[in-house]
């Protein structure tokens, strides 16, 4: 395969140039920029995609994603939810673990695990962090390591231990641990913002002290213990600048980053106004919240504060959906429109680099999680996304290859579409 005449954007070696790319055998093999190729390279046994107007990125790497598999099978799958990040120029995806069982054995991540390999992307798995996400005792960290976990979370529950904590990152050493960051002793309804939106629905909802109180808590932990720290999808600006002063911290004490932290697109995108105006599809945890805080993750993102965009793609049915604001579940589809977000509100918008945006899903994570990927250069998987990001569109249902269309985008013109998604030199999605 060639990829020909398009803009190469590979943040792992500062490129952004006009070029092509040759893949042999699933490897890339070639790089030739534009100024130095010779018109005439012999390509006539190679498969052409003519890239011209187009960006030629690694292959996208989500760091959070829900597949509901096993147990919550209705919802999602992991063969649709492939899909879906293939729909999203997604090749990599690391799974959460509320699954039915949880993935606090060996024999479960090993299901996960040998499912993702009948798919066409690279599925990877963290392991919870205490058995059944109960938060009381550990997990076997050395035995899940060794079957294959590449991270270690409790996602959508907190753990409210802090001696529990401190062992966590002890035992997980250099491999990250994931959290939730809400206190749920002062969450009175989950998924709406103590503020304007709970007014509107006449509850008490989520204040932000939560978020707050438990990123301050364990960030500090983290620095005293050593741990690789994930904080996920911030939603506060108060939380952001508590992650802003630890990083400082940590890169004045260490050579190698310890504190991470992810923003999803829906939290960089829309406010709590969302919640007001399309419903339980604008319900997630941590709740949408406020402008400021909106802004605040954009600016954390462009100054490096948060090196990580993640989807948290959460399939829900539609019947569940379809519940009062307080009894329907929290969360959103967002493999297939995070890219586009990213294009309309940080590049668009806010004047983000696109190669900066791109190194938040591309070799940032596969850094955190020694991932040989998330980059373009010679000798590496040919894992490659291409896209338009000019092109307009409208957020449909029918082009969802998710099996749930919750999202509060459908029906927004958003800019930015992928073209085509490859993994190991195979095309698993294209749209022409």
């Amino acid at each position: 395969m060639i990829i020909k005449n398009g803009r190469i954007i590979d943040p792992a070696n500062n490129l952004d140039a006009i070029g092509d790319i040759q893949v042999k055998d699933g490897i890339i093999t070639n790089v030739i920029i534009k100024d130095n190729m010779s018109d005439n390279t012999d390509i006539s046994d190679e498969e052409i995609i003519d890239a011209t107007g187009l960006v030629v990125m690694p292959g996208f790497i989500d760091v959070h994603s829900h597949f509901r598999d096993p147990g919550f099978e209705y919802k999602e799958d992991i063969f649709t939810g492939a899909k879906a990040a293939a729909a999203g120029g997604y090749t990599t995806v690391v799974l959460m673990c509320n699954t039915k069982p949880t993935v606090d054995n060996p024999e479960t991540l090993d299901y996960v695990l040998n499912k993702g390999r009948q798919t066409e992307i690279k599925v990877e798995s963290c392991s919870t962090v205490t058995y059944g996400l109960k938060g009381e005792k550990l997990t076997d960290f050395d035995e899940m390591i060794k079957h294959g976990a590449v991270g270690f979370t409790d996602d959508g529950i907190p753990l409210m231990d802090e001696n529990l904590l401190r062992e966590a990152f002890r035992k997980a050493k250099d491999y990250p641990v994931s959290l939730h960051e809400e206190d749920k002793t002062l969450i009175k309804n989950n998924g709406i913002n103590h503020g304007e939106a709970s007014e509107h629905y006449g509850v008490y909802g989520s204040p932000r002290e939560a978020e707050i109180s438990l990123i301050g808590r364990d960030l500090q932990i983290a620095l005293e213990e050593g741990g690789m720290i994930d904080v996920q999808h911030i939603s506060s600006k108060e939380g952001v600048e508590l992650v802003r002063e630890a990083l400082r911290k940590d890169l004045s004490t260490q050579n190698v980053r310890h504190i991470h932290a992810e923003a999803t697109p829906q939290h960089f995108s829309l406010t709590e106004e969302a919640l007001i105006i399309k419903g339980t599809l604008g319900k997630l945890n941590p709740p949408f919240r406020e402008e400021a805080d909106r802004l605040a993750i954009i600016e954390g993102l462009k100054d490096g504060t948060i090196d990580l965009i993640a989807t948290d793609h959460a399939p829900h049915a539609a019947e569940e959906k379809a519940k009062s604001i307080t009894d329907a579940p929290s969360g959103m589809i967002g493999l297939e429109t995070a890219f586009a977000l990213a294009v309309t509100h940080l590049v668009n918008e806010a004047g983000m680099s696109l190669s900066d945006v791109v190194s938040k899903i591309t070799i940032n994570p596969a850094k955190l999680y020694k991932f040989d990927r998330g980059t373009l250069g010679v000798g590496k998987p040919a894992d490659i996304t291409i896209a338009d990001i000019n092109e307009k569109w409208i957020v449909s249902e029918d082009n969802f290859k998710s099996k749930s269309h919750n999202s509060p985008f459908i029906g927004e013109e958003l800019t930015g579409r992928i073209k085509y998604t490859i993994c190991d030199g195979r095309i698993v999605y294209s749209n022409k």
